[in-house]
This record gives structure tokens, C-alpha cells and sequence, in this order.
């Protein structure tokens, strides 16, 4: 602060002045009136001194964060006219801060700097893919509506539109170098455990009238398959889809990813990732680990070498007879909590209701079959025939292996309770709807539906359904195993606790697509999709970083609480003397303080000191 008056006046008015730096705009303010001269000489005989000793007291507060200043408010002052087409909030966020201490400690800067060395860019593209990847954590949108919006921001980035395009690019033409910085310097803010590898793709839909033509490379000559084409989805929609296939480590942070053509087969891409990964890890041993859909005989194999093993889920419907036989065999189970031998058949009678038999309910039992050849495993490859074409046959190889076979009376009962529902829901069809005009699948209540079609010699046909019981007494066979595949020589309850963590693999597509609005996408080049979803892998990956950070200080929140309260962590400009906070304190605004300790739970900022925290940050 400084001293301000009138040296012309003949009685003047001395106030504290203090400067204001709000980013690029400087700001000077009567923050304190000290006295009139005339009136100050009533209470000393040297007004000038007596100001000058005030503002050495406002200046020693200030140094404490402590001052004290003169807001003055005007009830008929007008807002700022504008010739924006829509009125914007004065609002900004500072929650990011967070996600951009570990987007810096991931060095990405470094990253761009290199990449960029050779080139004549003017803009910032790191600038640019920082603001991308908060935005698609913290209000997901298209890029046009993340441009539109950079104002929410306490930085106030200031780049184009096409500079966010420019930068897309960047990223596609470095995809690999990119996504392998990304797992290296992750490793200096969170000790990463690859020992278990866990692989799963998904599909990202279009909202196109039509899929994507196949082109010849000029340069090359080379036919390139069009990225966005028709394939299954699970959500069972009529547009063109994209795969992308995902790695994650035993704690459920991304390793590495694949982005695919929606029509291809996902096995197909499971290995040469891999085989990246591979490199990343330096050659390092690791557990493969997928569901059964992403464990055919070649993933199988290329993880029986190498020094590495897998660990995949197997169906039981899909065993050969010899097989099946040795599941139902009721002999060799064992307790899996003490390796007591038990039957199934007891598994399946006891009293649930005795509080003594609490722990056996919660137990599950467990039997290990020599499972060496595919053909046993209902495990089919690829043959190309003379004319060029592929055919699936069953596989005749062998891979050493076991299956893992368990049982479990809760999983059982819950198994009949949806069929049941299910069974309800079907007889329901059977009294008021056409069962025809239901579609079908193999998890439709449908499927427990019959018809039976009667017809005299020359007479009409006529249909009529019923429940097919033989069908419920197939499925209920099944109810409460469960298989593993492995090659691993373990002890069981390792093998299935690693299996039993495949959750988390979902739980990534599901924060993408869900809380990231990954979905659906708004790009048609090729290149564009690969860059958006490199941004979406970024932010999956920071935010990853952070909820493990905040469990290894021993706190847990759930995905919508920690964006929730990162989204809100805003502050407002107060006549750019200082920004006032509008958020509430939290569990999770206190322990994120607490890990990253960037001091953001105060009530009130000066510019300055914000602008500190950046630099401190970036720096």
C-alpha cells in the first residue's frame, strides 16, 4: 500500500492506495480513508507523518493477511453492457489447481517442448491439452463448448479455437511417445504395480447416419480401414461404433490403450498392445488378467511365454463334455477359507438361517481340473481359406493350464432370484403381448418363452407359447460356479483375488463414458478421434493419480463426490481487489487439501497470492 492525496488542495484527503494484478489487467483503488487534513489536526499536529505511520500499520497487516479496506457500494450502478450473445458468470474455478499439480508433476510441458522443438507453432499447444483434459473432467463437453467456456477458469486462457484442433493433432502424430511419457513420469507420483496387468475394450458410438469408407494411403499405396464402422454393442445401437481397448495396473490406474475400428474383432488387439506394453515395462514379468471374451487360445499363448502368465475367466457352458463332467463331479471341493474338504451337496443344504453356519455362507468352495487343450475350453481360431476368406474352427492346440472351478451358495441364490424375476417377467409377455414381437438374446426373458406351432393337413397354423421349463433346468445346472483359467501356479486365493479386481477395468469405461461424457463423439477425422481420446485417457489417468492419493492418505470418496467438490471449489472477483470463495468446506475439500496442500480453503484470496499458487505450481 501507498499514500494518496491532493498535494494541490489546500485541506486534502488521505487515503491507502494499493495496486490489484488480476491477470493481465492492473488495478490501483482507495482501499482505506485515513482523515481529512483538518480534521487529523485535532488529533495530531502532523497530519502528513500521522498517514504516513497508517499506511506502515495497513502494510504490516498485509504482510499477515490481515487488512482492513472500504468497499463502496452503489444500489443504482448498472452492469457492464457487452456484445457477447450470451451473459457469462464472474464466477471462476480454482479446483483445478489440483488436477494441474499432478498434470505437471506427469511433466506433459516437457512432453510438448520436445515434440514441438522444430517447428514454427506460436501457441502453446501444453496450454492447450491442460485445459482439454480439466475440461473433460470437470465439465465435459464438445471442444467448441469447452472454447466457449475457458472463462470459467481463474487463469483466463486465451487461445483459439483452432489452436485446440492444431493441438489434436499434435497428439495423434505422437500417440505412441505420448502415452508412453505419460506411464514413465507417472511413476514419480505414484508407485506403480504392474505385476497384474488387467485388459478390457468398449465401444464409443456416433450419432452418424452411416460408417466410415475404407481408403488408399496415397503415399503408400496401403488400404486403411475407416475407423468408425458397424459393429456389436452392448447397448445395441444402430450407429457406427470405435473400440478402444485399455490396460490398467492392480490399482486400477491406465497403463496403456488402442483405439480400433468398431468392426474389428476385439481379440485381435489385445496382443499387439501388449506387445507395447511391453516395451514400456522394460520387459518386466506380468499377470495377464481379462474376462473370457478377451482370452482366446493366441492371448492365451502369447501370455504362456516370456516369463509372463494369465489369468482369464472361462465359461462353463462352452466345456466339453469331459469337462463338464468333472465340474459336477461332486468330489475333490475343498473350503476355499481352510481347504476342508466338502460336497456341493451340503454347500447347497445347510441351514443359511444358523447363525453358526454364517461363515460357511459366506465361504465358497473350489476344485482344480488339468485343462490343457482347447478344444476342452470351446476355444476356436481363425483359418483362412483358398479363397482368402476366414472361417472360425475349433482350436486343436494345447497351453498348459488349470481351471480353477468354484462354487458359491449366495452367488447360487442370487442367480435363481433374477431368473426368477425374470420368469415373472416373461409370463407377464405371455398374457398381454406377442412374444414375436419381443426381441430376443441370450439374456432376454424371452429366451424361457416357447412356441408351439399345430397344424391339420390343409389347415391354418396356429401358435401358442409357454413357459419352456427345460431351459430353466439347464440354466439353474450352472447356478453358483464359476471358472478360471490360469497358468499360474499359485495358491488359489491369490489367483482369485487378482481375478475378483477386474471390476475396476469396468469402473474406468465407466467414469469415461459416464462422468466424462467420452460419449458420443463429435469428431469424423481420423485423427481428431484418436486426440479425443487421448485427452480422455489423460484425464482418466489424472484422475486416477488422484483418487489413489487420496486412498493411500486413508480416505475414500466416490467418483461424483470428488468431481462434485472439485467443480464447486469456485471464487468470485470481488471489484478486482480480492476473490471471496463460494464454496463450502468438505470431507473431500479437507483431505484434498491435505494431500496436495495448496492451501485452497480460505475464505478470501488476494490476486496476487492465487496467482503464486499457479506459479508454484507450473514452476
Amino acid at each position: 500500500m501507498k499514500l494518496y492525496y491532493d498535494k494541490h488542495a489546500k485541506d486534502p484527503i488521505y487515503y491507502a492506495q494499493q495496486g490489484f494484478r488480476n491477470g493481465k489487467k492492473t488495478t490501483t483503488k482507495n482501499v482505506a480513508k485515513i482523515g481529512k487534513h483538518s480534521d487529523l489536526l485535532k488529533i495530531t499536529s502532523d497530519p502528513l507523518s500521522y498517514a504516513k505511520k497508517q499506511i506502515q500499520k495497513y502494510n504490516d497487516e498485509l504482510k499477515n493477511n490481515k487488512v482492513s479496506m472500504e468497499v463502496v457500494i452503489d444500489f443504482d450502478e448498472k452492469i457492464k453492457s457487452s456484445n457477447d450473445l450470451v451473459s457469462s458468470s464472474n464466477r471462476v474455478n480454482m479446483g483445478y489447481f489440483i488436477l494441474q499439480k499432478i498434470y505437471h508433476d506427469l511433466k506433459i510441458n516437457t512432453f510438448f517442448k520436445k515434440v514441438i522443438s522444430d517447428s514454427k507453432i506460436t501457441f502453446d499447444p501444453d496450454q492447450v491439452n491442460r485445459f482439454l483434459t480439466y475440461a473433460r473432467i470437470l465439465e465435459p463437453d464438445s471442444k467448441l463448448g469447452t472454447y466457449d467456456h475457458l472463462c470459467r477458469y481463474y487463469e483466463q486462457p486465451t487461445f483459439e479455437y483452432v489452436h485446440m484442433l492444431r493441438t489434436m493433432d499434435i497428439l495423434a502424430q505422437h500417440y505412441d511417445e505420448y502415452i508412453s511419457h505419460l506411464f514413465k513420469h507417472s511413476n514419480n507420483i505414484v508407485p506403480r504395480d504392474t505385476s497384474v496387468c488387467y485388459f478390457d475394450c468398449s465401444n464409443y458410438y456416433f450419432e452418424i447416419e452411416c460408417d466410415d469408407e475404407d481408403y488408399v494411403d496415397e503415399v503408400t499405396g496401403e488400404i486403411l480401414k475407416g475407423l468408425r464402422k458397424y459393429g456389436p454393442s452392448k447397448e445395441h445401437k444402430p450407429n457406427p461404433i470405435v473400440e478402444m481397448g485399455l490396460f490398467m495396473d492392480s490399482r486400477g490406474i491406465p497403463i496403456s490403450m488402442c483405439i480400433n475400428s468398431g468392426s474389428d474383432n476385439e481379440q485381435t488387439c489385445a496382443v499387439p498392445l501388449e506387445k507395447k506394453m511391453t516395451q514400456m515395462l522394460d520387459g518386466k514379468k506380468f499377470i495377464y488378467c481379462a474376462d473370457a471374451g478377451l482370452g482366446s487360445l493366441n492371448i492365451r499363448k502369447f501370455n504362456s511365454m516370456g516369463g509372463r502368465s494369465f489369468i482369464v475367466t472361462q465359461s462353463i457352458k462352452k466345456l466339453s463334455d469331459t469337462l463338464k463332467k468333472a465340474v459336477f463331479n461332486d468330489c475333490s471341493y475343498k473350503l476355499l477359507s481352510n481347504d476342508r474338504p466338502v460336497t456341493i451337496e451340503e454347500m447347497k443344504l445347510f441351514d443359511k438361517n444358523d447363525k453358526g453356519n454364517l461363515d460357511l455362507y459366506n465361504d465358497s468352495v473350489y476344485k482344480i481340473v488339468k485343462a490343457d487343450k482347447a478344444v476342452d475350453l470351446g476355444l476356436y481360431e481363425e483359418k483362412v481359406l483358398k479363397n482368402g476368406k476366414t472361417k472360425k474352427v475349433k482350436s486343436k492346440g494345447i497351453v498348459k493350464q488349470n481351471l480353477i472351478i468354484t462354487f458359491s451358495r449366495k452367488m447360487m441364490e442370487y442367480q435363481r432370484y433374477i431368473r426368477n424375476k425374470q420368469i415373472e417377467r416373461a409370463k407377464k409377455i405371455l398374457k398381454s403381448n406377442d412374444p414375436e414381437c419381443i426381441k430376443k438374446g441370450p439374456h432376454d426373458v424371452t429366451r424361457f418363452i416357447k412356441r408351439n406351432s399345430i397344424s391339420k393337413s390343409g389347415d391354418k397354423v396356429i401358435d401358442s407359447y409357454y413357459i419352456d421349463q427345460s431351459v430353466i433346468d439347464e440354466e439353474e445346472k450352472y447356478d453358483g460356479y464359476y471358472a478360471i483359467a490360469t497358468n499360474l501356479d499359485e495358491d488359489v486365493k491369490t489367483i482369485i483375488e487378482i481375478s475378483s479386481k477386474r471390476y475396476k477395468i469396468e469402473d474406468c469405461f465407466r467414469v469415461m463414458k459416464t462422468n466424462f461424457s467420452a460419449r458420443p463423439v463429435h469428431h469424423r477425422n481420423r485423427e481428431r478421434i484418436i486426440a479425443h481420446f487421448m485427452v480422455c485417457y489423460t484425464a482418466l489417468l489424472i484422475y486416477r493419480l488422484l483418487e489413489v492419493k487420496l486412498d493411500d492418505y486413508g480416505t475414500h470418496f466416490t467418483t461424483e463426490n470428488i468431481i462434485e467438490t472439485l467443480k464447486n471449489m469456485e471464487v468470485i472477483n470481488v471489484q478486482d481487489m480480492y476473490y471471496q470463495s463460494i464454496y463450502n468446506g468438505s470431507q473431500v475439500c479437507t483431505a484434498l487439501n491435505a494431500v496436495f496442500e495448496l492451501g485452497l480453503v480460505k475464505k478470501y484470496y488476494q490476486p496476487k497470492e492465487l496467482n503464486k499458487k499457479i506459479k508454484n505450481i507450473l514452476t
